[in-house]
């Protein structure tokens, strides 16, 4: 019961980060850290064993590094280049190709649905919602794809894979 609700907690956490990023396109750093410090009380108390849990925090480790790479280029915003290690602390490094590739996959529609809904829908007209997002200039709510991606990939996950959800 308590291992299904943590991954009820992570799938929530992910799509209220979606939500958030499509109202404000941003994610917070509080949101982040709630995210990836969860990770810890559900590895401890579903004892997946130090392998499972060390190959988990370093797959974390690994986005960690890139997403600051992305970001310093400027391919991600910050929240995202936060969120993508937080969640790929849960996932490990066997759901990190269908993560990434479930996320790219997303994201290009997600890109493609704002680009579309920018031209045909004006900012003023939109819900409350989108407006943000839909503001001529604004960036792209990645966190979106980042949930799908990570949500998509939970089977893949040796740690949320055993959690009984």
């Amino acid at each position: 019961m308590i291992p299904a609700l943590f991954a009820s907690v992570f799938i929530v956490l992910c799509l209220y980060a979606a939500v958030k990023d499509v109202e404000t396109l941003t994610i917070s750093n509080g949101l982040n850290a709630i995210i990836a410090f969860l990770f810890i009380p559900a590895v401890i108390i579903t004892a997946p064993g130090w392998d499972v849990a060390g190959a988990h925090l370093l797959a974390g480790l690994a986005a960690f590094a890139i997403s600051v790479l992305l970001f310093s280029l400027g391919v991600f915003g910050g929240g995202d280049a936060k969120m993508i290690p937080g969640v790929m602390l849960w996932l490990g490094p066997a759901a990190a190709i269908p993560f990434m590739t479930a996320m790219a996959v997303l994201g290009g529609l997600l890109a493609l649905t704002v680009i579309l809904a920018r031209r045909f829908v004006p900012a003023h007209i939109a819900p409350a919602f989108a407006r943000e997002t839909l503001l001529p200039g604004n960036g792209v709510p990645y966190g979106v794809a980042i949930a799908g991606g990570a949500i998509y990939s939970m089977p893949f996950s040796p740690l949320l894979s055993s959690l009984n959800f």
